[in-house]
């Protein structure tokens, strides 16, 4: 018969293993199953959840009784996370995913407004949107939406915190956007609206690049708007411009990135100093089984290090600096906070903003399969997970910023008052050429306070990711090991 049981193998892992017998079906519930064991097998906190015990179930059958309770995959999946929405705040499952491959990698249906959300008052019900930025070629460009716009309502109806998400993300791909001024906190409408369609879209989070020259330097300016490891070599290209140009300094605006790849991560810091090839950029933490397994079999898959070179070969651009300006808001996240924090182990990082997100976390995407990689997998259904595998610490083991990380120099974003990006008169980046050229203060306390609710990337189910491209060398053997 087949049985789960628990591996007790003296030199690394416990796990579960099943033993073939033609009389025990393990696709009786085939999602379900799907679920429960690379929960079992991969999940950080998989120790922590009685239902994911490797001794839960003494055999196939009592798994697939415990699976058929519950009626749908999602119902199970959420039932199985760690204190969910509390501790962990970021694992998912999709249906589709199609849906989830290319969100990682930026594309998603946009009408080319990327914006953030805030409540209008203390009584946290309704909120109305700004413009953060335009992607570039997107209808909304078109139609001369700019940054800095105030939005309050779609299709005639008043945003709040239980219709945004729903109206603006999940609703039709055409509506109409009714527009206001913002005078002192107050939302006065102008009667002006745009109506705005969808279409699939494919952003380069390469996003503007500059040279300014303050008190005699080269100051690089690089607004980075997502780890997507397919615009690797885009990356690569504007950090050789501005290396070319001979910059003195760098600020990296980072203030809507809300993460993505953990390689490219990697590579961004590898470009911004360039004199650390081999050591350290970050550390992961598997939960305790995969921890053992990794450090007996293969210890450097849980490093990341700086690095000379892309996948693909390409000789990595540097700037060799020794200290970086990195602009940040409520809404910098995941990967984006890696690079903050990695980097602090080697050079001065200067955050300017607001307190990040808070996620020390990051997924890899699992698949109904044998080896829950892509290949092979289960062509009855299209259901994957995304659930946070690991946690991640900079060389010197400082990564316990759940609460965001501090900036060194407060600053909100003046919605009354947004700039230029890129232009020196912007209030983040004059805040950074300011202490470039030894000054200091003009550029701080612009504005209201407004509380953060969501954006035009959190609002995604998966929009926050912190992620690994695949599992590392020699994982792939892990399920065979256990057999």
């Amino acid at each position: 018969m087949k049985k789960i049981r628990l591996l007790l193998a003296s030199l690394v892992i416990a796990g579960f293993a099943f033993q073939s017998c033609e009389d025990m079906d393990d696709t009786a519930v085939p999602v379900n199953d799907f679920i429960w064991k690379g929960l079992n097998l991969y999940y950080l906190w998989q120790e922590e959840v009685p239902n994911l015990a490797d001794d839960r179930f003494d055999n196939q059958e009592q798994l697939n009784d415990f699976l058929e309770t519950y009626q749908t995959p999602k119902e199970l999946f959420e039932s199985l996370l760690y204190k969910y929405h509390e501790v962990d705040r970021f694992s998912v499952i999709v249906p589709d995913f199609r849906e989830l491959e290319n969100t990682l990698q930026g594309v998603s249906k946009s009408n080319g407004i990327e914006y953030g959300l805030v409540y209008t008052d203390a009584s946290r019900t309704n909120v109305f949107g700004y413009v953060r930025y335009i992607l570039p070629g997107s209808d909304a460009e078109a139609k001369g939406v700019q940054r800095g716009d105030i939005f309050y309502a779609v299709d005639g109806i008043q945003l709040t915190d239980e219709n945004a998400a729903g109206l603006l993300r999940w609703g039709a791909d055409t509506y109409t956007l009714s527009f206001a001024d913002l005078n002192d906190g107050e939302i006065i409408p102008n009667g002006e609206e745009v109506s705005l369609t969808k279409s699939e879209y494919a952003e380069n989070p390469v996003y503007k690049t500059s040279v300014h020259t303050v008190g005699g330097k080269k100051v690089g300016y690089f607004m980075y708007n997502g780890f997507y490891s397919n615009y690797d070599n885009e990356l690569n290209a504007a950090i050789g411009q501005l290396a070319a140009e001979g910059i003195d300094e760098l600020v990296l605006d980072l203030r809507y990135n809300s993460g993505g790849s953990v390689r490219t991560a990697t590579y961004l810091a590898s470009m911004i100093t360039g004199g650390y090839t081999g050591q350290i950029f970050a550390q992961q933490q598997w939960n305790s089984k995969l921890q053992s397994y990794y450090e007996a079999n293969n210890p450097d898959a849980l490093l990341n290090k700086f690095t000379h070179e892309l996948s693909n070969g390409q000789a990595i651009n540097h700037l060799n600096l020794g200290r970086v300006f990195v602009l940040t808001t409520s809404s910098t996240a995941s990967a984006s906070e890696l690079v903050i924090n990695g980097l602090k182990s080697y050079i001065d990082v200067v955050q300017i903003g607001e307190t990040t997100v808070g996620k020390n976390v990051g997924s890899v995407t699992l698949y109904d399969s044998p080896n829950f990689g892509r290949e092979n997998r289960n062509g009855s259904h299209r259901y994957a997970m995304q659930p946070i595998v690991l946690r991640i610490a900079n060389a010197d083991g400082e990564g316990e910023y759940t609460e965001g990380i501090a900036p060194t120099i407060a600053l909100d974003e003046d919605l009354e008052n947004m700039g230029v990006l890129g232009d020196p008169d912007e209030p983040y980046f004059a805040e950074a050429l300011n202490i470039i050229d030894g000054k200091s203060g003009r550029s701080r306390g612009f504005g209201r306070k407004y509380e953060h609710f969501k954006d035009s990337k959190s609002i995604h189910r998966f929009g926050t990711e912190m992620y690994i491209e695949e599992m590392p060398e020699g994982s792939l053997n892990l399920l065979k090991d256990l057999q």
